[in-house]
């Protein structure tokens, strides 16, 4: 049942079998792959003088700052720090002076 199809055949004179084959052969067949991002966390008030290249104090305050709130997740004393957002959000000018 390999029938060539017309190009001039209407869309309602084809069966579904046809229809697929002539799609198939216009529509790219590019794979898509999906990489997750990989994320890289630092952890306690160490992991941010670190990320930040400052002392310890100096992280603290930056901390306490809430400048970077958005990327900290802390639940009792763990501190866990979304290195790349952080890096973002600490870059991020608000206020001050033009």
């Amino acid at each position: 049942m390999n029938q060539e199809v017309d190009f001039n055949t209407p869309v309602a004179m084809l069966t579904v079998g046809q229809l697929v084959e002539v799609l198939s052969d216009k529509l790219p067949t590019k794979v898509i792959e999906t990489q997750k991002e990989e994320r890289k966390y630092v952890y306690g008030i160490a992991g941010i003088a670190r990320l930040f290249n400052c002392s310890i104090p100096t992280a603290n305050r930056i901390k306490a700052s809430g400048k970077i709130s958005g990327a900290i997740r802390q639940i009792g004393r763990k501190i866990v720090v979304d290195a790349d957002l952080a890096l973002e959000l600490a870059g991020r000018k608000n206020g001050g002076r033009r």
